[in-house]
């Protein structure tokens, strides 16, 4: 499957959700969330058909597939890997997500969007444990120390992005250095832990590969 490249804006109409795909534009008045735009596609005056329970499955897949930036393999393999391991599958497949190096990258106030993550990580800007690494599906594990390296420092969109530390600080299983731009991811989260994502059904995306 080829990376999307459209308007992302319509992602976040499709699902009736704010993805938060492009960072601070996302709070704003210009999210189409926040205009109560409609769904795409669609005649706004149409009544809405019912949703078989295949299709409220593959909604909540998709949802949680876009709000990590993930292309439907990879997204599958991540799904196989939370299979094998001990435990809830869907609760072990919101541990890996988390802890893909971009997505700790995001939640580290490092970038405004996993996208823009994603970018930094790619170009280099990224130390795991005072050694660069360019991967953003990277698994990040307990006690690594994620900073940004020398040729970022002094890039304007980490430094207005680590503003939002000062409002909103981290999530409890990450701290934050934010003069030394570095951070520390204490512990795998639990799925209670991920209060942002409280509204997708990870059960029904575990129903859905299960067929």
């Amino acid at each position: 499957m080829a990376r999307y490249t459209g308007p992302v804006c319509r992602l976040c109409r499709t699902e009736q959700k704010k993805l938060m795909l492009k960072g601070n534009r996302c709070k704003s008045d210009k999210c189409p969330i926040n205009k109560k735009r409609p769904a795409p596609g669609k005649d706004p005056r149409a009544r809405p058909g019912k949703r078989s329970d295949y299709g409220v499955q593959l909604r909540e897949k998709q949802k949680l597939k876009r709000i990590y930036g993930m292309q439907e393999k990879q997204f599958s393999l991540f799904f196989e890997r939370a299979l094998r391991m001990p435990g809830i599958t869907g609760e072990n497949l919101f541990v890996l997500l988390e802890k893909r190096l971009d997505n700790v990258v995001y939640r580290l106030r490092f970038a405004s969007s996993r996208s823009q993550a994603r970018q930094i990580v790619l170009h280099g800007h990224v130390l795991v444990n005072g050694k660069r690494v360019n991967i953003p599906s990277y698994l990040v594990k307990p006690e690594d120390e994620i900073g940004i390296g020398e040729s970022g420092k002094n890039m304007v969109i980490i430094k207005d992005s680590l503003k939002e530390f000062g409002k909103s600080g981290v999530m409890p299983w990450l701290s934050l250095d934010p003069d030394e731009m570095k951070g520390k991811f204490l512990a795998a989260p639990r799925r209670s832990d991920i209060t942002d994502l409280g509204d997708v059904k990870e059960q029904m995306i575990v129903e859905l590969y299960s067929k």
